[in-house]
């Protein structure tokens, strides 16, 4: 079974056996994605993160389809009906639900009125009916019973009896798939406009959208509304085809054949097909809507951080005032505050407060100021912007603080800052969120962040698994400072888990910095394995040893110092850059006993140690002064960030209070199927403003340029 998955695998996702073979390999000795894809490239052909994932993943469904395949066979087996055919279409299918409709007509049943029919002997009055035998009312008087004591009723059963197997015509069943598949419709209409205030789902009010081309956000958004009772959910089809197709199967057709028929049809078959393409629609739908969160989750954390800046979080509010927090470069909180801003402060606290926050920066240095993008943050904006017209080094950013107070009001905040209130933590938060954005959003469950589309209409497991994988993905990539880092974040790392995070930051706290990649032995409960999985993405600036703040792995260490002597290099200095540039790895790989894809890595972090690479991708932008929607003019030229993409298009936060929507078709004037191939979470973004509603302000973008949009 095992070599059938390898071929199969292989073959589905267009690799070779011999690598399919290898991660499955791999993966039974206790080895995490991560590891694979940095340390046994070699082994795999190469293979990322993303592909290993897939052979897994694959792995796994296609030994539960096996497993049911099994157990469908040996059932219907025990019955003593399983063909050689039957058999084999088994066996060939590659989706669980053929499985379940080739099992169908064997598979134990409630009673049904088939069965009493067929209990009661009316099985050769249903075989008379397909003989169109001319003296039916005659047979079915001999067959009377308690169960049916008259002529009629007896037919009645012997059509219950022909309603079930034409019901249950696996062949039948499989073309009425493929006709709804291909030509029906999903339709919607409104059911109750009380529930739908805001009347979100007004387009979805007269609907109708072929299968075939059913876009996956539709669904979702239809899936909502008949769950929250607005909307009323169904299909068209084209019945009367349907009806003859399955009438002309028969060489006779009576009125009690057209009848069963009927039944068979629109009771059981279709229903049952409608269930299952809409199952099938969701499935696809929750699939896309999960990539799409995973890919935008990906950028966010990839969000170069600013590094070594003061920055004072700025959590606003109206009634309750702002909380503030001064972080140092570190992320240590300096001083925590709160203001009164805005209404319904009075003016004298307003202007009370504009000299206090510039208080604060004169004190601490603060270099930027991170405005967190929730209530009065407008309000706010406008007032940080004015106080920094007295300190014109001095930016301000506007921060999603999308799951700041899941954070703040968690148990993980009040062991960190068990002193201070869940707003101020939230303010602190929202300041480190711009200084490192990737070590403060993993404590941060990251369903709550705010870059999905219709998160909570999909599978939750399917969707925590996939956000989980991009965290651990990105962590590992990036790297962490063992020193530094804090629980959650570490428990990202390849190998470790929350109890061995928490010892780590225990040790380091009772025992001082970790000066080694050796030390790390030493930490409670972190055994062989883990070290093995671990230590390569663990980075140690302070250790003497140059290669732990790196990501190569302890265990070529040693032929890293046989390099080196083969150089002549004793420290990374431009003379060493030079040298290692000129290396050819495919002749010394073979010398230093590693393979050449690990020698091109070693090389690549020797050249840049202690590198980040999220410093290749886009910071954030900065800004001095506030902008407002009645400030906006069409075709005005803009610069932006993008905050989330879906599958209609993506927003951008360009400064105002809501951020502006670029539709899909404004995104290109080539044909594009996917905002994602032009756009990505925390792009910079030059845009035009193509529309404005600036009562309820709302704003629609153009990336495209207006001399270019014709």
């Amino acid at each position: 079974m095992e070599n059938i998955n390898i071929e199969k695998i292989a073959q589905k996702l267009g690799l070779k056996e011999s690598q399919v073979s290898q991660v499955l390999d791999l993966t039974a000795e206790g080895n995490t994605i991560p590891f694979i894809a940095r340390y046994r490239k070699e082994m795999t052909g190469n293979l990322d993160e993303v592909e290993i994932k897939a052979i897994i993943d694959l792995d796994k469904s296609m030994t539960a389809l096996a497993e049911r395949k099994a157990t469908v066979l040996a059932k219907i087996e025990e019955q003593g009906k399983l063909t050689d055919a039957l058999r084999s279409e088994i066996e060939a299918a590659e989706k669980l639900a053929d499985v379940e409709e080739l099992y169908l007509p064997y598979k134990e049943k409630r009673r049904t009125k088939a069965t009493i029919a067929r209990e009661a002997g009316l099985f050769p009055l249903a075989r008379f009916i397909l003989q169109d035998a001319a003296n039916l009312q005659e047979e079915a008087e001999k067959l009377t019973s308690e169960a049916f004591p008259t002529a009629e009723a007896a037919l009645a059963g012997a059509v219950d009896i022909l309603t079930e197997a034409i019901s249950e015509d696996t062949k039948l069943r499989a073309w009425t798939y493929h006709e709804m598949q291909t030509n029906s419709s999903i339709v919607s209409s409104l059911k109750d406009g009380d529930l739908d205030e805001k009347q979100i789902f007004q387009i979805y009010y007269d609907f109708s959208e072929k299968v075939a081309t059913m876009q996956g956000y539709r669904t979702l958004a239809l899936n909502r509304g008949e769950k929250l009772g607005i909307l009323k959910v169904g299909f068209e089809h084209n019945l009367e085809k349907i009806l003859r197709f399955f009438e002309v199967r028969f060489k006779v057709k009576n009125a009690y054949i057209i009848e069963a028929v009927q039944q068979a049809v629109k009771k059981k078959i279709i229903p049952a097909m409608e269930r299952r393409i809409r199952t099938e629609l969701t499935e696809a739908a929750e699939d896309g809507a999960i990539q799409l969160f995973s890919d935008n989750l990906r950028h966010l954390l990839l969000i170069a951080p600013l590094k070594g800046r003061v920055v004072l979080g700025f959590d606003p509010a109206f009634r309750t005032g702002a909380k503030l927090a001064v972080v140092d470069a570190t992320g240590k909180m300096l001083t925590t505050h709160v203001i009164y801003p805005v209404p319904p402060a009075k003016p004298a606290q307003i202007e009370a407060s504009k000299k206090e926050l510039s208080d604060l920066i004169e004190q601490f240095g603060v270099e930027i100021i991170a405005i967190g993008n929730g209530t009065a943050s407008r309000e706010s904006e406008a007032f940080v912007a004015e106080v920094l017209k007295s300190h014109p080094n001095v930016s301000y950013v506007i921060v999603n603080e999308s799951g700041a107070s899941v954070y703040s009001a968690s148990e993980l905040a009040r062991h960190e800052f068990p002193d201070l209130t869940v707003e101020k933590r939230s303010a602190i938060s929202i300041a480190r969120r711009l200084q490192d954005p990737l070590a403060e959003l993993v404590k941060i469950d990251p369903k709550s962040i705010g870059v999905g589309q219709y998160q909570h209409d999909v599978s939750q497991k399917k969707l925590s698994e996939s956000l989980d994988f991009v965290v651990d993905t990105v962590v590992n990539q990036v790297g962490v400072n063992i020193n530094t880092a804090s629980p959650a974040l570490l428990a990202h790392v390849a190998g470790l888990n929350k109890t061995i995070s928490e010892n780590i930051v225990k040790y380091r706290e009772t025992e001082g910095l970790i000066r080694s990649r050796e030390a790390i032995k030493k930490v409670p409960r972190l055994g062989a394995k883990a070290f093995e999985q671990a230590a390569g993405f663990l980075r140690i600036p302070e250790s003497d040893n140059l290669l732990d703040n790196t990501g190569v792995h302890p265990e070529s260490y040693k032929a890293v110092e046989e390099l080196f002597k083969r150089l002549e290099i004793s420290s990374l200095d431009e003379a060493a850059q030079v040298k290692l540039k000129a290396v050819q790895t495919a002749s010394l790989a073979a010398e230093l006993g590693l393979g050449e894809e690990t020698l091109k890595d070693i090389i690549a972090d020797l050249l840049k140690p202690g590198r980040d690479l999220r410093d290749s991708f886009d910071a954030p932008v900065l800004r001095q002064d506030v902008l407002d929607i009645k400030d906006l003019r069409i075709g005005q030229k803009l610069e932006g960030v993008v905050r989330n993409v879906v599958d209609f298009g993506a927003f951008v936060d360009i400064g105002i209070h809501e951020d502006g929507l670029i539709h899909i078709s404004k995104l290109s004037t080539d044909y594009i199927k996917h905002p994602s191939q032009v756009l990505s979470v925390g792009d910079l973004v030059t845009v035009w403003v193509d529309k404005l509603d600036v009562e309820r302000e709302k704003v629609n973008l153009s990336l495209i340029a207006p001399n270019e949009s014709n």
